[in-house]
């Protein structure tokens, strides 16, 4: 789909036609915004029931980019509804009409490295280095758990090597974290950053986390589940993934790239549904290509989707536990059979659901033992495994070397 980037830097060129930038207006719909253009709103009725779900997937305040002519009228819109897909508008040769289509976004790349001499804190002095606020948010995320910013003094070094998606020429967003080097009173200590942000001081083995108690007795007992790790369970008592969660699918269908946000499970008609954790049920009805749908609300600003249903078992409005019978299987709605359609959204956005979910759906508790002294230690271990780190660091240390300058970024 690069040819989309061509062909707007091509009418730029050719007939003067000009790329503007502009933010989505909070609260606004697609059918306002065609209205702000003078676009005929019966363009929704091209738009096909599986893609008019994916309007409701443009965020407030994102930015998005027309292509206009050397007299003002709209040729081209790109505006996205993730990080990697977008709605393409096209204005049809010789007629005040468009086209309308999903496409993956084009972006690229680039690998970038600053270079903080600490003088007041981490957050302060990096922002002050690359004037980028972003990458200073990040490092500082990255080095939070690691780091004790309160024994950096002045002169103590951060390096910092970080990759950036930049669309249209300009960051995309947020910048990616791969690894730092901190010096400190003349120590040097890496910190290897995973996707989700978060940093660690080893990786490949099983790091050693403690939690604290009072008796002075070792013994067992059923415990809750830590809430980071084992919120939420599975909908379904057996799991038979059929298709995943990605931003990218090619629809067999179609013929064309579309967003899957979700995971489908194989299950026989009438299986049961399991809420995955406790909440509210925020939806209870028929939702077009997606036939019966219950949605439930979570602590965490989390919400959960189960699509497709032969029955619903909870009305709109309705508490439920995790755990709880909220529906059955079914192949309602646009199904080729009989499965679960499970989506689940933070804070208003599509993740992908088993980097959340547990294998288990309804266990809620777990045998675990307990060691307790005065103040009791009880150890636990998890293993840090983040692809790239060993090419990442040397890298980072390349970079340290050569004296490589910070790159700066401009406002």
């Amino acid at each position: 789909m690069q040819y989309i980037l061509i062909f707007f830097l091509m009418f730029t060129s050719l007939f003067a036609a000009k790329v503007t930038e502009s933010k989505w207006k909070e609260g606004q719909t697609f059918s306002e915004y065609l209205e702000s253009r003078d676009i005929s709103t019966a363009l929704l009725n091209d738009i096909s029931e599986d893609d008019q779900k994916f309007l409701s997937d443009i965020g407030g305040n994102n930015s998005f980019y027309e292509l206009k002519d050397n007299r003002g009228r709209l040729l081209q819109v790109l505006i996205p509804i993730s990080e990697v897909m977008q709605i393409h508008l096209a204005k049809k040769h010789k007629e005040h009409r468009y086209s309308f289509d999903i496409i993956p976004i084009e972006y690229e790349i680039k690998e970038y490295y600053a270079n903080v001499n600490i003088t007041s804190n981490p957050y302060t002095d990096t922002f002050k280095t690359t004037k980028n606020k972003q990458v200073a948010e990040r490092l500082s995320i990255a080095l939070s758990d690691v780091v004790n910013a309160k024994k950096l003094h002045k002169n103590d070094e951060i390096n910092v090597l970080y990759t950036q998606n930049l669309r249209m020429g300009k960051p995309y967003l947020m910048p990616d974290i791969k690894v730092a080097r901190v010096v400190m009173s003349g120590k040097e200590q890496f910190v290897y950053v995973d996707e989700d942000g978060d940093g660690f001081g080893q990786v490949g083995k099983s790091v050693a986390y403690t939690v604290t108690g009072k008796k002075k007795v070792t013994y067992t007992k059923k415990v809750s589940q830590n809430k980071k790790n084992s919120r939420f369970g599975m909908p379904l008592r057996n799991i038979r993934i059929t298709s995943h969660f990605t931003y990218r699918r090619w629809h067999p269908i179609l013929k064309r790239y579309r967003p899957h946000h979700g995971t489908d499970f194989g299950a026989k008609s009438g299986t049961p549904l399991l809420a995955v954790n406790a909440g509210k049920v925020s939806f209870s009805g028929w939702m077009g290509g997606y036939g019966n749908v219950v949605k439930i609300r979570h602590a965490g600003g989390y919400e959960s989707l189960y699509a497709h249903q032969s029955r619903r078992r909870v009305k709109r409005g309705q508490r439920v536990k995790k755990g709880q019978i909220i529906g059955y299987v079914g192949s309602t709605g646009r199904s080729t059979g009989p499965h679960l359609h499970f989506g689940l959204k933070k804070r208003g956005r599509w993740v992908n659901p088993m980097k959340v979910l547990r294998k288990k759906s309804i266990k809620t508790s777990v045998l675990k033992k307990f060691t307790k002294y005065e103040d009791v230690k009880t150890t636990k271990y998890k293993t840090v495994a983040i692809e790239g780190t060993k090419e990442n660091k040397v890298k980072l240390l390349n970079y340290v070397k050569n004296n490589t300058p910070s790159h700066v970024w401009s406002h």
